[in-house]
Parts: structure tokens; sequence; C-alpha cells
């Protein structure tokens, strides 16, 4: 799925989250997808969450 199609149902789904939860459910959704994106990306192997985590390095 393109960049942009992404971008566009994010927007969406946030726009949604504004209009039936006010400012909190927004703010909910925002970090809820933040998250959701952190989590994807490390189980696809994109991203590298270790070093935000503080995890130990292996030497």
């Amino acid at each position: 799925m393109p960049s942009s199609a992404i971008g566009l149902l994010a927007g969406l789904l946030l726009g949604i989250a504004a209009a039936t939860g006010g400012f909190t459910g927004f703010l909910l959704a925002l970090v809820l997808g933040a998250v959701g994106f952190l989590v994807g990306g490390q189980i696809d192997g994109s991203l590298d969450l270790s070093r935000l985590m503080g995890g130990r390095r292996r030497d």
C-alpha cells in the first residue's frame, strides 16, 4: 500500500476520533497510532527500538 494511501487512512481515522471523542479522543488515537506504528516497525524489522528502550548492548 502506498504511503500516501496510508497517510490518508490515518488522517481519516484521526478525524473520526476527533469528531466522536473530542480533543481527548483525538490525542488517544494519535498516541495509540504512534505506538502501533513503532510496534509494527519493530516486528517488520525496519525499526530498531533497542536504542530507545535502553536495551543491553551486545559486544
